[in-house]
């Protein structure tokens, strides 16, 4: 069994990583996370209405009129993270920035 010394030097470590694993997917972000939270809420209130059609035309309709720079960028992170169309993107993406 571990003592207190080891405990902590563990703790400290898991505690380095995760801090570690969060810079990396900040820095991975292809926008801000603002225009995130934004896209979400977005689908959060079309997909409510309509339904998701299995594409992501409404996440790159708010991309285009949102005028963020490299829209294509956008949608292949999104998808890299689980997001193929926009019911996936609220659904698998939205989770990660909690």
């Amino acid at each position: 069994m571990p003592n207190k010394s080891e405990k902590e030097r563990r703790k400290q470590i898991v505690d380095d990583l995760k801090r570690k694993a969060d810079q990396e997917f900040e820095s991975s972000l292809p926008m801000s996370r603002d225009n995130f939270k934004k896209l979400f809420d977005h689908l959060d209130t079309h997909l409510n209405d309509k339904g998701c059609d299995d594409t992501n035309i409404l996440t790159k309709t708010l991309l285009v009129q949102s005028n963020i720079d490299k829209v294509d960028e956008v949608l292949e992170w999104l998808a890299e993270h689980g997001g193929y169309c926009d019911c996936e993107i609220l659904a698998n993406v939205e989770e990660q920035f909690e």
